[in-house]
């Protein structure tokens, strides 16, 4: 499944059974999640094992979820950044 798939509203359970939320958001690299058991996580694509009957299954604990820091937001510039010269005629 790609991460364009997941909708908003869907819900989101750890790999224990337990609800972490519902999708809230989702960006390139993240899921939003937002709910009454833990707070907003943003949680990165690689904790999402599995997805089914509009389900999204992570691949942590639901304490270790909310443990790993996924509060803050990721940075927006993750992009790669090139000058505008040729690899072939830069010095280094």
């Amino acid at each position: 499944m790609r991460m364009t798939d997941l909708q908003r509203g869907w819900a989101v359970f750890s790999n224990d059974g337990r609800p972490v939320g519902q999708v809230e958001e989702v960006g390139q690299n993240y899921v939003l999640t937002s709910g009454p058991q833990l707070a907003r996580l943003y949680v990165p694509a690689s904790a999402i094992a599995n997805v089914e009957n509009e389900v999204v299954h992570l691949n942590v604990t639901q304490r270790d979820a909310g443990a790993m820091g996924w509060e803050q937001a990721p940075r927006g510039d993750d992009e790669l950044q090139t000058s505008p010269e040729g690899d072939l005629h830069r010095h280094v």
